[in-house]
């Protein structure tokens, strides 16, 4: 397919919705998958993927078709061109000078909704597969430039990460070739092929496994776009991976039940739900505070802690000390990331960051596909891309 799925898929699911229809995130993810597998080389098969993937009623298929008509009249139709039949979506011809084809449905009027601009250029062809030029183009805009339907997008992509923690050892042992233990009974059970001598000793080393990870996002007015896209990473790249996720802004909201077992878009319409202050104020210190307090056995010793927050406190600056304290001597590691340490020469130097960030391991940004991959070492504890060093160096 040579259109930019991008523009298409958000151009047309944009009319869509202004036409009535529930097209949600989830549903255009969808429909831009179904593009990518049928590659539609005529209107009629680009129809089939629309209806297929965007309606569940077939009372919404003449509103649908309205909308499929009035984003494609005068667009030339390849699959009819080789027929020898018409070859445009409605009766009239597509007026001169006008982009044809579905390249040109892609860039004639407009771009997707939010911040495209027209730096890309009208039909501008991109390599197949699809996804993978929209990841491309995207994958640097900041996730508070993206509309819903760039987002969804964007999760093919976030589901071949994998975020991963730091291994621990465990009290269960397993038998191993290596190991500091003796497994007595299995050393007897072998001795006995050599006479009761036991010439080697079997070895047992203990288990080792991922360390948990704890999540707290803020959903302030400010964090909103940052929070989705992360939320949306959690669920597409957790994999096996045990975690725990609270929203905070005014107040705390578990979300770990609501972002299980279901679609991105459907988990963050019921995390919404779930989370009474979404885009309201944000006090960091007292909600890590009820946290630990309330919650502290989702802790545990030794979890990965990823705080996500811009770092905008209406509370008092003390209490939010006092809290990353506490949150240090029980985590093994904090990770927090603020979109606004993308700015060259950020420094922390008033409000809740500057507090928070001498008990921080690491600080990245996270504001962009491209800056997740230093969010990823951050919580595994590797080396990877840049990231900024938490003040347990000093602020300098």
């Amino acid at each position: 397919m040579k259109a930019d799925l991008a523009v298409l898929v958000a151009r047309f699911t944009e009319a869509c919705r202004t036409a009535g229809l529930a097209v949600d995130p989830d549903r255009t993810e969808r429909f831009a998958r179904a593009i990518v597998a049928v590659e539609p080389a005529g209107l009629d098969r680009l129809r089939a993927c629309a209806q297929a993937t965007l309606v569940s009623d077939p009372a919404q298929l003449p509103a649908l078709e309205r909308v499929f008509a009035a984003v494609f009249t005068g667009v030339t139709d390849p699959a009819a061109a080789r027929r020898g039949g018409p070859t445009t979506s409605g009766s009239d011809p597509a007026p001169t000078g006008r982009t044809t084809g579905l390249a040109g449905a892609a860039a004639a009027g407009g771009g997707p909704p939010r911040g495209d601009g027209a730096a890309n250029g009208a039909g501008r062809a991109v390599p197949s597969p699809a996804v993978a030029s929209a990841t491309e183009r995207l994958g640097g805009r900041d996730f508070d430039t993206l509309s819903p339907a760039e987002l969804a997008l964007l999760v093919e992509a976030m589901r071949r990460l994998r975020i991963a923690t730091p291994l621990r050892a465990t009290r269960r042992t397993r038998r191993a070739s290596h190991g500091p233990g003796v497994d007595l009974r299995r050393s007897l059970r072998e001795a006995r092929r050599t006479g009761g001598e036991p010439v080697r000793l079997a070895r047992r080393a203990r288990h080792r496994r991922p360390r948990p990870l704890v999540v707290l996002c803020d959903i302030s007015g400010s964090m909103e776009p940052y929070a989705r896209a992360l939320l949306q990473l959690l669920y597409c790249a957790a994999g096996t991976q045990r975690a725990e996720v609270f929203t905070f802004a005014t107040r705390l909201t578990r979300l770990t039940r609501a972002l299980a077992r279901t679609g991105p878009a459907l988990a963050l319409e019921r995390a919404g739900r779930l989370a009474p202050d979404w885009s309201g104020g944000t006090r960091i210190g007292e909600s890590l505070e009820r946290f630990l307090t309330v919650r502290g056995g989702a802790l545990g010793r030794g979890a990965v802690v990823l705080v996500v927050s811009d770092g905008w406190d209406t509370g008092d600056p003390a209490v939010l000390t006092r809290a990353m304290a506490r949150l240090r001597r029980r985590a093994h590691r904090i990770v927090w990331a603020n979109p606004r340490t993308r700015h060259a020469g950020f420094r922390p130097l008033t409000g809740g960051m500057a507090a928070a960030w001498p008990y921080c391991d690491a600080v990245v940004s996270a504001h962009s596909l491209d800056a997740l991959d230093a969010l990823l070492a951050a919580l595994a504890g590797r080396p990877g891309p840049p990231v900024v060093r938490g003040a347990r160096t000093p602020i300098g």
